[in-house]
């Protein structure tokens, strides 16, 4: 399992779905495992917006200390981990 980080331009996007503006964590087989969860789980079915960063292989600790990481899923189980609440 691989551990993606992405960060989305959101401008010209509609809606944002709640909590991705930070940015999205998503472990998964490989990358086109993970953006098909983003599809399926977070952006239900409709086109990604912009992709504008994506970190493989992220190591948590460069992540926000004090948003991300103590309101974060388990990062070793395939899913989404951040933001909670499109597993």
């Amino acid at each position: 399992m691989i551990r993606y980080w992405f960060e989305f331009g959101f401008e010209g996007y509609s809606n944002a779905p709640y909590g991705t503006r930070m940015g999205c964590g998503v472990t998964g087989i490989n990358y086109d495992d993970v953006i098909q969860i983003l599809k399926e789980k977070v952006f239900s079915g409709k086109d990604l917006p912009k992709i504008i960063l994506v970190k493989e292989n992220i190591d948590i600790n460069e992540l926000d200390n004090g948003h991300v990481l103590p309101n974060m899923l388990p990062p070793n189980r395939r899913g989404v981990w951040f933001p909670i609440g499109y597993q």
